[in-house]
């Protein structure tokens, strides 16, 4: 079993980002020491396009685990250190190869890079010096440089080599937070969750807004979507979860009599409190799991008509993605499970037997100028909004309870 030393992470996209590339990696960073503030023993070092962390002592399996889900990084890759010395990296080199499993041919290279220039041995030099011996050891290995199984890579540097083959996809992206923050309608269903996830990979900073109807939905309807918040959470560190009263809107909507609009109905007045919301909490944009053509409110008619209420952008980045490639996405992030629990919220509730596909703008707006006060019910649910933060594996916070609130920058 091969003791590894360091863990090697890479960026990708955030590369080519020109004078904001400094800015990127360094929100990365701060993203990568809060994930390892358990992990006192570990070292962080950033250099240009990568970040190493020394792991004296710590498990590497581990903590992969827990980097693998930090946005921007796009692999990461377990390295040995040894000291830079012909005999030693070759030593080392064998070592990597004695794991592997012997009962079939596989196709190796070796890829050696001096960045320590006053090393004896060039770069050609050091890929025969190293390759030769391990092949020795080693006759289920052939070599075959354009399609390699196994590449062993060796960075030779002052302070000490680097050997590594394994490269670990991570979750690529952009750093968290890098391009604004958006308020994410969570549901208890299969798609907000990872539309969520899918606006922070790409540099988004998300706050949840979960609309409850009391007595009508439960408490186990809450929990749930409080668990969903909680696995959004692992690739955030702490996410805001906003639940509305939502019972007495929709109590005014169903006294209209007009049960096809009810859900284009109640989406309008979701929309009109998430913009509130998002106002007083820096928000730019409004973040939905909608998936064009899955249900009735998304239609591209409905969509437009629902739509039409906020300035915001709003954001769908499922709009155009398979339900069957959304499943598959939940079930990689970990939501799916929690997802189809039979706990439901105030829209699959309150579904009607023949929603419209098609609604009408100028017949919506007139039932809605038609429902009394219902803009001062809508004033209401935002004040009578409560908020928690949400962290991993910890217990949920309600917002009043912390000292003059928690900052928003968790980093």
């Amino acid at each position: 079993m091969i003791a590894y030393d360091m863990l090697l992470l890479r960026f990708g996209e955030i590369t080519i980002k020109g004078k904001n590339r400094s800015r990127f990696e360094k929100a990365a960073l701060s993203h990568v020491k809060v994930l390892l503030k358990k992990y006192p023993a570990v070292k962080i070092i950033r250099e240009y396009g990568r970040i190493y962390i020394e792991l004296n002592g710590e498990s590497a399996q581990e903590i992969l685990s827990i980097l693998k889900h930090v946005f921007g990084v796009t692999s990461i890759s377990p390295v040995v250190v040894v000291p830079s010395r012909l005999e030693d990296i070759i030593e080392a080199a064998k070592l990597f190869v004695c794991d592997l499993p012997a009962d079939r041919q596989i196709r190796f290279k070796v890829s050696a890079r001096r960045v320590w220039k006053e090393f004896p041995h060039g770069t050609q030099e050091m890929n025969r010096l190293i390759g030769s011996p391990v092949l020795q050891l080693c006759p289920h290995l052939k070599v075959d440089v354009h399609n390699p199984e196994l590449e062993l890579r060796a960075e030779i540097r002052e302070q000490g080599t680097y050997l590594y083959s394994e490269v670990v996809p991570a979750a690529g992206g952009f750093p968290l937070g890098t391009n604004g923050k958006g308020l994410l309608l969570l549901s208890g269903g299969i798609d907000s969750p990872v539309a969520g996830w899918s606006a922070m990979r790409r540099g988004l900073e998300i706050e949840c807004v979960h609309f409850h109807s009391y007595p009508f939905t439960s408490k186990k309807a809450e929990e749930k979507v409080i668990e969903l918040a909680k696995v959004l959470s692992r690739f955030a560190c702490q996410i805001k979860l906003h639940l509305v009263p939502f019972t007495e809107i929709q109590t005014a909507i169903a006294g209209t009599g007009q049960e096809n609009l009810t859900i284009t109905l109640m989406r309008r007045s979701m929309l009109r409190i998430a913009s509130l919301l998002a106002e007083r909490n820096g928000a730019l944009a409004i973040v939905t799991g909608d998936s064009l053509g899955q249900v009735a409110s998304q239609t591209l008619a409905s969509m437009n008509v629902i739509g039409r209420v906020t300035d915001l952008p709003l954001l769908r980045p499922l709009v155009m993605i398979d339900k069957e490639e959304i499943i598959s996405q939940a079930r990689e992030i970990g939501t799916y499970d929690i997802s189809i629990l039979p706990y439901e919220d105030c829209c699959t509730l309150f579904v009607p037997k023949s929603p419209t596909t098609n609604p009408n703008l100028r017949v919506v707006e007139r039932i809605e100028a038609g429902i009394a006060g219902l803009e001062e019910l809508i004033e209401s649910a935002v004040s009578d909004t409560e908020t928690l933060i949400i962290r991993p594996d910890e217990e949920v916070v309600r917002q009043n309870e912390e000292a003059a609130a928690v900052s928003d920058d968790w980093f």
